[in-house]
């Protein structure tokens, strides 16, 4: 196809469709999203004006050779500085009038009709006259490139009764309140602007953590060990030390914990919409998604500015978004659409169209929506074990587990144990059913309020959503190496489950002489007889006798006592990341908000007869050693440090003890 220049635009020769090239501006089809979302009627004039035929620009010196036609070489390099001029003219201009067009824009929240949401359809209908405007420009483009459809053609509304079902599963049948609804309509997919937690998403508001934590976990996935195609193709898991970066860039301050923590922000941006992608694709079955979008066509032109332009198109963004509030079905029905994507590749390709309105003010709640769609609401109910409650909890607004665990595992399931437990009666629990990418861990699991399961607790990534009574951090590490059991680790759990599955006690800790006698041969121990009589002579045998004889027995009968594994420390050091925003102090006396990322070292000791646990306990308590350990040079370690995220800890490494520089790290 021939391209020519016309005035500021380009024009081709088989077509009246207008198009510019630059680096985010990639067809015909960018030109026309930006230029055709605005109807304006001076943009329109000006769109008219530029399909006419432009004089010939006089040139200063003429060619060399003015009888001799231009090389293809030369037409194709100055075509594509004139392509260049031209976008980023187009650049300049819709960034002064996304200003323009927002501070214009009004949105009656009480119901009335808004022009740039219902005065022009954006669909297009067959047998209409599609000579000119910018339906018929998106259509050209659509035909040009037919596997980058837009989000305005196949994009539908919300039916009245869906839009109020999904209101009253999210924040109940009574009135929601305006400070939860002020929570969850100002909190949206931003990452931390300080380059020191570059990497995480910023909370401005309680509640919506539910939401934010578990893409900040996949958004690390995708940052520090995936690469993965659009096709969704078999993932390629890198090592942190081989993939990350490891230089760190101009303006670094020496506070950054490790320069493989720092990212572009192409990078970033790649994570979230993989992460987003992710997390509905599953939601959806692997089958297909849907992904919910505001009907603000406004919010959504800030995709192809560059990051340094961003603070000016929030700001427009912002003003656009001035009196909306989705607090009630009606106005969902009114304001929200959905599309629905059959491949990945789609998924991600609208995930980048629309990723202005997830950074939005309305992001957290477009996410919800978007994976109780995926999921499909009827699903939805069907998970859980109270459907009548909202996900929104009263009277804070906080995310429930269900909507946790339908972002990590694509089930709105309550419970965090594996699989589903039957209570008896037709009573049903229903648990994580299967493995998970990235886990979660629970302060409520150190205080005996529940059981996280190895499905959570073990992930395929090293990264876990950390819970607390009011919030959720994240966890993660560099290597999947720290999540390897030892042998002797693995004989503990091997030995272990098999108690447990003739543990009849419901959790009591011991099972019958005649249970032990089955799981001895199965396991390969073999006792002695005078052991077993020991162990024996009552009718119940206790895990901690039969823990303590194994300790006792040979490697090669069965047994654990190895001194070379049993008392070897492993040690490796994980990152805590809270997005909340807290103030800290900076140089100067000047202090300003900003999320934390803490690095720990921690320490797991090996499994211990109940001598060492009372020695640990007590060095861990700030108590001198013996005597003997100080006249013998043994080197003391520091004092291990607590908080309540090192109660989190234990719940998957058991007895670690950990140390951080400066506060401690904070899970609230």
């Amino acid at each position: 196809m021939q391209v020519k220049s016309i005035g500021k635009f380009v024009c081709t020769s088989s077509s009246s469709v207008l198009y510019a090239k630059e680096d985010n501006i990639g067809s015909v089809e960018d030109l026309v999203f930006a230029m055709g979302e605005h109807d304006d009627e001076e943009l329109q004039r000006a769109f008219r004006m530029s399909l006419q035929a432009a004089p010939d620009a006089k040139r200063s010196k003429p060619r060399d050779n003015p009888g001799t036609a231009e090389s293809p070489e030369a037409s194709d390099r100055r075509i594509q500085r004139e392509l260049r001029a031209a976008a980023a003219e187009q650049r300049r201009g819709a960034l002064l009038g996304l200003t323009n067009l927002s501070s214009s824009q009004s949105l009656d929240t009480k119901g009335a009709s808004t022009p740039s949401l219902a005065s022009e359809p954006r669909t297009v209908c067959k047998g209409t006259d599609r000579s000119e405007g910018p339906v018929s420009l998106r259509d050209a483009a659509e035909k040009m490139n037919p596997g980058k459809r837009r989000v305005e053609g196949n994009r539908q509304q919300l039916p009245i009764t869906v839009a109020e079902r999904l209101h009253t599963m999210v924040f109940g049948v009574q009135q929601v309140s305006r400070e939860v609804l002020a929570q969850w309509c100002h909190q949206g997919f931003r990452f931390s602007p300080d380059q020191d937690t570059s990497l995480g998403l910023v909370q401005r508001e309680g509640g919506p953590c539910g939401v934010l934590a578990p893409i900040q976990a996949l958004v690390l996935k995708y940052l520090l060990f995936v690469f993965e195609d659009d096709t969704g193709s078999d993932q390629k898991g890198k090592a942190a030390d081989a993939s990350l970066p490891t230089k760190v860039g101009k303006g670094v301050h020496s506070e950054v914990l490790d320069s493989k923590l720092v990212f572009s922000h192409a990078q970033r941006t790649r994570a979230l919409v993989y992460a987003i992608g992710e997390t509905l694709w599953r939601a959806g079955g692997r089958k297909k998604a849907t992904v919910a979008m505001l009907d603000i066509p406004a919010i959504y032109i800030d995709r192809n500015f560059k990051e340094e332009e961003q603070d000016e198109v929030r700001k427009a963004v912002a003003k656009a978004l001035e009196g909306v509030c989705l607090d009630s079905g009606k106005e969902l029905h009114r304001l929200v659409r959905f599309c629905d994507v059959t491949s990945i590749s789609s998924l991600h390709q609208q995930l980048q169209n629309l990723l202005p309105g997830f950074r939005s003010p309305m992001g957290a709640l477009l996410l919800l929506f978007s994976a109780l769609l995926s999921r499909g609401l009827d699903a939805v109910q069907a998970d859980r074990d109270d459907p009548d409650q909202p996900l929104v909890t009263t009277p804070f607004g906080h995310a429930s587990q269900e909507i946790v665990n339908l972002l990590l595992c694509g089930h709105a399931v309550p419970n965090v144990f594996d699989g589903n437990m039957d209570m008896g009666g037709g009573m049903c629990l229903k648990g994580i059913p299967t493995s998970v990418e990235v886990g979660f861990l629970t302060l409520l699991e150190s205080l005996n309020l529940c059981k996280v399961g190895q499905h959570l607790k073990c992930p395929k990534w090293p990264i876990w959503v950390i819970g607390s009574e009011s919030h959720y951090s994240i966890l993660f590490a560099f290597t999947p190496t720290v999540q390897e059991e030892s042998e002797f680790d693995n004989r503990e759990m091997l030995v272990r489950q098999a108690f447990d599955a003739q543990d009849q006690s419901g959790g009591g800790g011991f099972i019958t002489a005649e249970a032990l006698q089955q799981i001895l041969p199965d396991l390969n121990i073999e006792f002695s007889q005078d052991v077993l009589n020991t162990l024996c002579s009552s009718d119940i045998v206790v895990w901690n006798d039969l823990w303590q004889a194994l300790l006792q027995l040979d490697k090669s009968k069965g047994g654990l006592k190895d001194s070379c594994n049993t008392l070897r420390r492993r040690q490796f050091d994980v990152y805590h990341f809270n997005g909340i925003a807290k103030t800290v102090p900076t140089i100067g006396n000047v202090s300003h908000q900003r999320p934390r990322l803490t690095k720990i070292e921690v320490s797991v000791p090996p499994k211990w007869t109940p001598d060492v646990v009372l020695a640990e306990e007590f060095k861990a308590s700030g108590g001198d050693m013996s005597q003997e350990a100080s006249d013998s040079g043994a080197s003391h370690p520091e004092p291990a440090q607590h908080a309540p995220l090192v109660d989190c800890i234990r719940t998957r490494w058991q007895r670690a003890t950990c140390h951080w520089t400066g506060d401690a790290p904070s899970i609230v």
